[in-house]
This record gives C-alpha cells, structure tokens and sequence, in this order.
C-alpha cells in the first residue's frame, strides 16, 4: 500500500538530507494489515517483519481511511497525515513528541504534497508594480516599525495575513491588474512577523497576541496611512479580527471580507493531546512543524508551487511568533456566547467566503456566522483549504472578484 514511499525517498534530495539526520522506527496499521518502517544510516526501509530496533510510534487507520487518503483527490479530512490526525481518521500511538519532530519528513514520504493543479505560468522577467515601504508609528504607545507592499489606487483594500506568516501572502492580489486597476492593494507584516521587527526590548518578553493588541495595530496603521474607509480582508485570524474590527470600528470601514471566519476555533490544530507548547520548545523544529501542519489545511487541488510557498512563509516564522498568534485565535478572540450578535445590525457590510478543505474553520462555522449576523454574502469555495490568496490565487480570483463588484454595485461609494 505504501510502495511509493521507498521511492519518494530515493529521489528527494530534500528527504535524504532529512534521512540523513534521522534515526527512529514506527509502523502503519492499516485494520489488520502492518507495515514497518525503519529510519536508519541515512536510509529508508519497508518491511512486514518487525526491526530489530524498538517502534518509537504507530500510525493507526483503517483501510478505507487509508484507501481515501491515498486516492487521486481526497476528500476535506483526508489530505494529510496530519488532518486525518487531527480529523481522527488517524491515531498516533507511542512517541508521539518524536512523531511531531518527524511531521515534515512524514508528510513528504506519505502525503501527496506534489500533486494538484497545474503549475501556473511563469511570471517571466521584469519589475513588478508592487513597491514596499516601512512605516514608522506608535502602537499602544510602543514605537514601530511597520513594513508594507501595496499596488494600483482607488479605495484602498486591506489585506490581514494568517497566523504565523505575513503580507507575502497576498503577492498575487497585489500583481492583478484587474484588482488593481480599480483597488489600492496595501498588505502590511504584523509587528513580529515577515520584515516587521519585534519592538526594541522584545528579547525580555512573551509573545502573544490578544484582541486590543491586534485591533490596535490595525487601527494605528489605518490612521498612520490615513486610509479613507478601506476595504478591510482578513484570513484566518485576520477573517476573525475583521468581525472585531466591525464591532468596534464600523463607521472606519466600507466593508469586510472574511476569508475563513467563524466565531471560534478548537485548540486541535495539531490534533489531539499534542506534546506542551509543540509549536514553541527546544526539541522541535518549531518553523519544520508550522510548515508541515499547515500542509493540512491546504486543499489537494492547489497547485504544489502555491502549497509549498505558503508552508515557506511558515517555516520562516520566528520562535513562538505561531504560538502567540494562535493564542488569540483559539481564546482571547472567541466570539461565542452572543458576543457577535450586534454585528446584525453593524453598518459595516461583511462578506464572508469559506475553503471547503479547511479542518479549522470549516464551511459549517463560516455559516454559522452568516447566519448569526445576516451577512452581506456567504460562499463555499469549492476545491480550497485555508489559505485561498496563496494556495491557489486563480481559483480565489474567481470568488474575490464578485465580491468585490458587489461591494462597489451595494452603493458604497466606490
């Protein structure tokens, strides 16, 4: 059933580097039928037979759980090792710390990280219209230094990256001429993130990100960059902070677009009883874990090039940055609890598009909002996961565009 393996790890340079720095054994259940597998000398080996060496670990499935894992295009659940873990199609018995050390490696060998859609066309050689720029200003009193790319004119449309990676995100946006020709495209890097340095003294502190501190970021660079009632669109925790935003900032605004909003997340990102802190302890490769993790909330059908530069960004976070992050997505802004019913009457329109891959806000939460505050407009997009402008920017245009015409067609002075 995994014959495939021994070849993936023959022909990846990246995973014989990997191999080579590697010594640990486990097997995969599949009901009755196991297979084991040996990491060792820089080598990889299959076998029915149990090692000489102890099993650190067990990936435990059915056959029909590993049959729709391994099919052409498996359905939202299935894509990854680690969403059919955090799905519980999947368990982990044994060593799991060693299993998450090991995430990327596992994912390689097993999941189908190459496969997809077809690559785009290359961009060719020449400048790019999009310019970046630093933009000094007080957050809560604390100086900054805040870095920014923006492109085109007209109302400005703001774009809040993910958790844990930053304003690169949002480079395909910022190259449509459509979009651009009738937006000012601006994608700032959270304090922390991307090319956003930590503040002076950050070396002394923890951080973690709250609701006031993300509303007061976002507040003070509008006001800095003198923004007149922008577009605001945020994903992921920025699909969160933008139903903040509306409650606490309508009038600021001439709309949201929520990309993967929902009241809440569950604190099972990593499936269930990670190890403490996984993202963020010595013995774990805090930035390899973000990356492969969030292989799993990538749809199948993206195309690799887009999957593997969105799981780049995260592999580039600095330590504890995702942890800190996430500390706002899964407690401090929780919304349950009537917290976002006032957003029915909020004079900011929100427009809500949800992936139908996505296992952390999944398409059922993103309609619960919608139907909560009366929203603007709720879509599923078909055949995406959680990261929709990077993942697969072509088919996100699809979704984007209309809803910007719509925007602009509601008579919202655009």
């Amino acid at each position: 059933m995994f014959s495939y393996v021994e070849e993936r790890a023959r022909a990846n340079p990246q995973i014989q580097l990997l191999l080579s720095l590697s010594s640990f054994s486990f097997s995969v259940l599949a009901d009755e039928d196991r297979t084991y597998v040996t990491v060792k000398n820089s080598q990889l080996q299959l076998s029915k037979a149990p090692p000489i060496e102890k099993t650190n670990f067990s990936l435990i499935a059915s056959r029909d759980a590993w049959a729709a894992f391994l099919s052409d295009e498996p359905g939202p659940g299935f894509q990854t090792l680690s969403t059919m873990r955090r799905r519980q199609h999947m368990t982990v018995e044994g060593d799991v710390g060693l299993f998450f050390q090991q995430m990327l490696l596992l994912e390689m060998l097993f999941s189908r990280l190459d496969a997809g859609a077809q690559e785009p066309k290359p961009a060719g050689v020449g400048l790019e219209s999009v310019t970046g720029h630093y933009l000094r200003l007080d957050i809560q009193g604390v100086p900054h230094r805040v870095y920014f790319e923006e492109a085109g004119s007209g109302p400005p449309l703001l774009c809040l990256h993910t958790a844990g990676s930053d304003g690169r995100q949002f480079r395909h946006i910022l190259n449509d001429p459509e979009i651009t020709s009738r937006h000012r495209v601006i994608a700032f890097d959270l304090p922390w993130h991307g090319k956003s340095s930590p503040p002076v003294g950050f070396q002394n502190e923890v951080y973690e990100l709250t609701t006031d501190s993300y509303v007061a970021v976002i507040m003070a660079f509008v006001k800095a960059m003198k923004l007149d009632k922008p577009i605001v669109m945020g994903c992921s925790i920025g699909g969160r902070v933008v139903l903040h935003l509306a409650l606490r900032h309508s009038k600021n605004f001439r709309a949201a677009i929520g990309l993967q909003s929902a009241l809440y997340a569950e604190d099972i990102s990593l499936g269930p009883t990670p190890p403490d802190r996984a993202l963020h302890r010595p013995d774990i490769h805090g930035g390899m874990l973000s990356g492969a993790s969030m292989a799993g909330m990538i749809a199948p059908q993206s195309p690799a090039s887009e999957r593997w530069e969105t799981m780049w960004h995260y592999m580039q976070s600095g330590p504890g940055i995702f942890h800190g992050d996430v500390q706002y997505y899964f407690k401090d802004g929780d919304l349950r609890n009537g917290l976002a019913e006032p957003l029915r009457d909020s004079p900011c329109p929100i427009y809500l598009l949800s992936g139908e891959y996505d296992p952390s806000a999944t398409p059922e939460m993103g309609k619960e909002v919608a139907d909560l505050i009366g929203a603007a407009h709720f879509e599923v997009m078909r055949g995406m996961g959680h990261f929709p402008m990077s993942e697969n920017p072509d088919l996100f245009r699809e979704y984007l565009i209309p809803i910007l015409d719509k925007i602009r067609d509601d008579n919202l002075n655009l």
